[in-house]
Formats: C-alpha cells, sequence, structure tokens
C-alpha cells in the first residue's frame, strides 16, 4: 500500500507517492489543479492502492485548496480511503505564503497570521523525501486564513 500526497496551493501542482513513509514517485504539472488531478489521480489509481490520501489544506490559493479538498474528499468517500491534512507551512520551510496585496501569511509557533511584508524571503513548495504520517491529521478541512472578497 501506498500513501498520496498533494500540494496544490499555487503552480506547479505536486503530487507525491510514499511507500513506508520514502518517495517512490513525484509527479510535478504547471496547470490548473481541476484539470490535473482527475487525469493523475486516474493514472494513480491504476497503478497503486492507497492507504491514506494526504494534502496540504492551506493556507494559499483559494481555488486550489477547494479543487484539492472536494476531490480528495470525493475519492476518500467512494474509495474508503482516510483523508489526512497538514498546514502548507510543513512543506516550505515555514515561510511567508502569498495573501493579496503585500500581506503574507505567516506562522509563529501554531497561529497563522497575515502580515504586510515588503521584500518576503519565499521558499517554494516541496514534497518531503520522507513522511511521518504522525506529522498529518484527520482535521482536513481547507484553511483558507482570510474570508473571500464579497
Amino acid at each position: 500500500m501506498h500513501d498520496a500526497l498533494v500540494i496544490a496551493l499555487g503552480s506547479p501542482l505536486l503530487v507525491g507517492i510514499y511507500k513506508e513513509g520514502t518517495l517512490v514517485e513525484e509527479i510535478k504539472q504547471e496547470g490548473m489543479s481541476s484539470d490535473l488531478l482527475p487525469e493523475i489521480f486516474d493514472s494513480l489509481l491504476k497503478k497503486y492502492s492507497f492507504s491514506n490520501l494526504i494534502y496540504a489544506k492551506g493556507p494559499g490559493s483559494f481555488m486550489g485548496i477547494k479543487v484539492t479538498y472536494l476531490f480528495l474528499k470525493t475519492l476518500s468517500i467512494t474509495k474508503k480511503i482516510p483523508l489526512l491534512a497538514t498546514d502548507a507551512f510543513f512543506f516550505n520551510q515555514n515561510s511567508p505564503i502569498k495573501a493579496v496585496g503585500k500581506l503574507y501569511f505567516v506562522k509563529n509557533s501554531s497561529v497563522i497570521e497575515l502580515k504586510p511584508i515588503e521584500t518576503p524571503e519565499i521558499i517554494a513548495f516541496e514534497l518531503p523525501k520522507y513522511i511521518d504520517l504522525e506529522n498529518f491529521d484527520a482535521d482536513n478541512l481547507p484553511y483558507y486564513g482570510i474570508d473571500a472578497v464579497g
């Protein structure tokens, strides 16, 4: 059995396949999550059986978060595969994440805040070479960080 990890908070979309915690396949594709996820998972489900589906629940791209959550939650329910999640800072060495304008999400301890930053040091999201399922939990609802603009 394998675990699938999805990071769809910006471009490129990242999907990692893990066997006993070790990354065995990495998929990196430019494009919209809504187009890419069904295509990628159609192929992956023919190749692997999954113990867990894992995703970065935010903050990041609202649309990326929504699409990924709905896609993986549906897959989780229909295939009876647990869906786990953690925040996006786990995948970018805790660096600021773009929100709007000059505002960025930052994480101090366990608190995520919005702060204005003139010249942030941004580190791209990366798939870890190794994962420990203890770092992910069943609290998998998306984290948007700010309300939608009305």
